[in-house]
C-alpha cells in the first residue's frame, strides 16, 4: 500500500479532471484485456498521461482506485433500476425492460465488473464494498415485496428478506455471465427471463 499522504488539490476542476483520466484510462487498460491484478501504478498513471506520484494525490492505492470504479457500478445501475414500480399493470414489462438497460450498462463496462468481481473474491475491502453495492439492490427489493404484500398482491408468507437477497445475487450472477460470455443479441431475451424469474418467483407467486 502507498504511504504516500494523499493532499488535497488546489483547484477542485483539476483534482476532477485529474481523477476522472485515471479512472478512465484504468477501464481502456482493461478493455485492452489487462487484468486488474497485473496492472502496475505506473502503467495506469503513464496511461493517464500523469506522473505517478500525481496518482498518489488523488489514491491512496489501486484499491481506492478499484473502489471508485466499484461504486460507478452500483450507483448507476441502482439509478436504473431504483424508479421501477411492481403496482403498474405493465410492471412486468417494464421490469424486463429495466434490466435490459442495466444488462446493457455492465455490457459497456464488462472489463470492470470483471476486475471488482475477481478482486473482490480475495480482497476483503473491495469484498465488502460489493456486498454492500449489492445490499442497496436487496434492500429496494425487500422494500417493494413487503408493499406488494401489504396491498395483498405478493403472497403473505412469502419472506421478503430471503426472496430479495436469491433475486439480487443470483440475478447479478447471471448478468456477470450473460456480458462475458453470451452474445448482445441474446440480451433482451435474458432480460425477459430475468424479470419473469423475479414476477412469477416473487412478487406474483401463486399462493
Amino acid at each position: 500500500m502507498a504511504s504516500i499522504t494523499r493532499r488535497p488539490a488546489a483547484d477542485p476542476s483539476r483534482r476532477a479532471a485529474v481523477e476522472a483520466d485515471v479512472l478512465a484510462a484504468t477501464e481502456r487498460l482493461l478493455a485492452g484485456g489487462a487484468r486488474f491484478t497485473e496492472l502496475g501504478v505506473q502503467r495506469i498513471a503513464a496511461e493517464a498521461g500523469v506522473a505517478r506520484s500525481t496518482f498518489y494525490l488523488y489514491f491512496r492505492d489501486k484499491t481506492e482506485l478499484l473502489l471508485r470504479l466499484a461504486a460507478t457500478l452500483g450507483d448507476v445501475a441502482y439509478g436504473m433500476v431504483g424508479t421501477w414500480s411492481p403496482a403498474g399493470p405493465t410492471a412486468l414489462d417494464e421490469l424486463a425492460e429495466t434490466l435490459l438497460e442495466v444488462i446493457r450498462f455492465y455490457r459497456d463496462r464488462r472489463h470492470v465488473l470483471a476486475a471488482v468481481l475477481e478482486v473482490a473474491g480475495y480482497d476483503r475491502t473491495i469484498g465488502e464494498f460489493w456486498e454492500a453495492q449489492l445490499g442497496m439492490f436487496i434492500a429496494n427489493a425487500q422494500r417493494l415485496l413487503t408493499a406488494e404484500q401489504e396491498a395483498g398482491r405478493a403472497p403473505a408468507g412469502l419472506n421478503a428478506a430471503t426472496a430479495s437477497r436469491v433475486m439480487i445475487w443470483g440475478g447479478m450472477r447471471v448478468i456477470a455471465d450473460q456480458v462475458a460470455n453470451r452474445p448482445a443479441e441474446e440480451d433482451p431475451a435474458a432480460a425477459r427471463e430475468l424479470a419473469a424469474n423475479e414476477w412469477f418467483g416473487a412478487f406474483r407467486r401463486p399462493s
